[in-house]
């Protein structure tokens, strides 16, 4: 392989692949958020579903709780403090009380691979740049991006930290600048086909992720070992 192409970092999303849900995904299709496109749907419904459950309202009504300032949040819009405050508010219940739930039911709901953590950690030993790239809003980055796994990457790029989000191409663009590599020397993997399809215009290696031994072999194929 021309040396100039060879994959030299590796990047990876965090729900949907490197925190798998517990359960059968199904996203939301049919979206009560303003600003999600409808033909995308937004994280697992599964979480939102356990939080409607525990404060015991229906699932329309806690979607119009949150309604835009949850999406603005993901992009990093509004700060952790104003979106839970208006959450919150909407639903009569104390900040901190509700985030502490949010985080919960994402915990309840995802499991941290730890197969693909072990096998990034090897990656970086072997000489491989890794990186996560991930969107999430500060309850569930708090639940999901756990310090004692993120910190063996080389860099961590969460949407709601800098004020962008997949598949907005700039986000792409930044997690190059961060990793100071051409596009085609890096591999993303998504469990979103409509997130690979900015990597891919940037020229950046995709897969979508299905399963562990599925996503071994296609990096193989692009020559990446441990």
């Amino acid at each position: 392989m021309n040396l100039k192409k060879r994959v030299k970092a590796v990047v990876f999303d965090l729900g949907g692949v490197l925190a798998i849900s517990k359960f059968p995904l199904r996203l939301i299709e049919d979206t009560h958020l303003v600003g999600v496109p409808s033909h995308c749907g937004h994280r697992s419904i599964g979480v939102h579903e356990y939080l409607a459950n525990k404060l015991k309202i229906v699932l329309d009504q806690w979607f119009d709780a949150i309604d835009t300032i949850y999406a603005k949040s993901i992009e990093g819009k509004v700060s952790e403090k104003k979106v839970l405050s208006i959450i919150s508010k909407n639903l009569n219940i104390s900040p901190k009380k509700l985030e502490k739930l949010i985080i919960k039911a994402y915990r309840a709901n995802f499991i941290q691979n730890k197969e693909l953590y072990n096998f990034t950690f090897k990656l970086r030993k072997n000489g491989y740049k890794t990186a996560i790239l991930s969107d999430q809003w500060p309850p569930s980055k708090k639940a999901l991006v756990l310090k004692k796994y993120t910190k063996k990457f080389n860099k961590v790029i969460v949407s709601c930290d800098v004020g962008m989000r997949k598949p907005n191409p700039k986000i792409y663009r930044l997690l190059l600048k961060k990793l100071n590599l051409p596009a085609k020397q890096v591999v993303y993997i998504d469990n979103q086909e409509w997130n690979l399809v900015p990597a891919r215009k940037l020229h950046i290696h995709a897969i979508l992720f299905k399963n562990n031994e599925q996503l071994f072999k296609e990096l193989k194929k692009l020559g990446v070992a441990i």
